[in-house]
């Protein structure tokens, strides 16, 4: 048996999952709550959530912070629900709602909303401020998360 298998965290229960290299992981379930690993959709965590994600997960994880009483942040959740759906297996999409963990938004350094960032491996490689076109966010996510994206 091979032992080729990325580390998913499933996005309903926060559990760890080994997903085969071979199996298609647009199809993965989680093996604790059975529901799907890649939903198309961002999923909205708190610190604890967070600091799992970010530091299990093996493919690159891209966070949006932002604020509902923010425009540009509501201007932008659209697009960011878009990307989520073109780009999940190859990247996880996860939001942090900054007026309730405001512990995540300092510790990132955060100053305005809203604002991306990719990690990689636990660590932070990326970081844009502002809301970006569907365009934009595309060629972003390209040149910032590349590594483990496919095309």
């Amino acid at each position: 048996m091979s032992d080729d298998a990325i580390h998913i965290v499933c996005p309903h229960c926060d559990s760890v999952n080994r997903v085969p290299s071979a199996r298609p992981a647009a199809e993965a379930r989680c093996g604790k709550c059975h529901k799907a690993l890649f939903t198309g959709h961002p999923t909205p965590v708190s610190t604890a959530s967070f600091d799992k994600h970010v530091q299990r997960d093996e493919v690159p994880v891209v966070v949006d912070f932002w604020a509902a009483w923010c425009g540009p942040c509501r201007a932008m959740a659209p697009v960011y629900e878009k990307a989520a759906a073109e780009f999940e297996p190859s990247l996880r999409f996860l939001k942090v709602d900054t007026e309730a963990e405001p512990g995540l938004a300092s510790r990132y350094g955060i100053r305005g909303i809203p604002t991306l960032m990719v990690f990689k491996g636990g660590k932070p490689i990326a970081q844009q401020a502002g809301a970006m076109n569907s365009e934009m966010l595309r060629a972003w996510l390209r040149q910032n998360a590349r590594p483990a994206m496919a095309g």
